[in-house]
């Protein structure tokens, strides 16, 4: 693992945007993905108050997933047809787990979440790891595959192997390298952690 190498990625982002996020460039790039507008709706969403209704938790969660410029295409409709149409006991335990993953033992809610979403052939990490960013944006990783494939291959980190399932451990330790990452650089760069890791993909390409 060579975390320093972040430094030579840091110094070319600045080179082409001087003033990182709030460049007039990287301003209408956020602007696309309409971020602190998302942020706000999940807060009011799932707000603890919110949690006695399975029913509007998971119409909710469909929402969001339908509003996000980081999810594909072709998972949105899935999603909302999956959650959709599922059973009463379903969003409960959808309702449950994200209120744990939220505020509770995040393990014990990242594994419920995915028990449904493998049921319903939807274990991506896209799905599984947007609303908590949403819901923390500062703390909590938005995980897209093909970025965290090439930002552990440009770090040489040996010790985490991702694969296409998700896995709590693998979330816990990625999420804990990011942070990792993050605090060896300019605050400039992460005005929340998917800034972050959009900046390390963009240097990388």
């Amino acid at each position: 693992m060579n975390l320093d190498k972040v430094h030579e990625l840091e110094g070319d982002f600045f080179a082409r945007y001087p003033e990182g996020f709030v460049d007039p460039e990287m301003v209408k790039v956020r602007k696309k993905h309409n971020v602190d507008k998302l942020v706000g709706q999940a807060n009011e969403m799932f707000a603890p108050s919110q949690f006695g209704n399975p029913e509007m938790i998971t119409q909710n969660m469909i929402l969001l997933v339908s509003r996000s410029s980081m999810v594909s295409m072709f998972e949105k409709p899935k999603f909302r047809d999956a959650v959709g149409s599922s059973l009463p006991e379903t969003r409960e335990a959808l309702s449950d787990g994200l209120s744990e993953l939220l505020r509770g033992d995040e393990e014990k809610g990242f594994n419920a979440i995915l028990d449904e979403l493998v049921v319903m052939k939807l274990a991506k990490w896209s799905l599984i790891s947007l609303l908590p960013f949403y819901y923390d944006p500062t703390e909590r990783w938005f995980i897209k595959p093909n970025t965290t494939k090439a930002i552990l291959k440009y770090f040489e980190v040996d010790d985490l192997v991702y694969k296409p399932r998700p896995s709590y451990e693998f979330y816990r330790d990625y999420s804990a390298f990011l942070d990792e990452l993050k605090d060896r650089t300019d605050e400039r760069l992460s005005p929340n952690n998917a800034a972050f890791t959009g900046f390390l993909m963009m240097s990388l390409m």
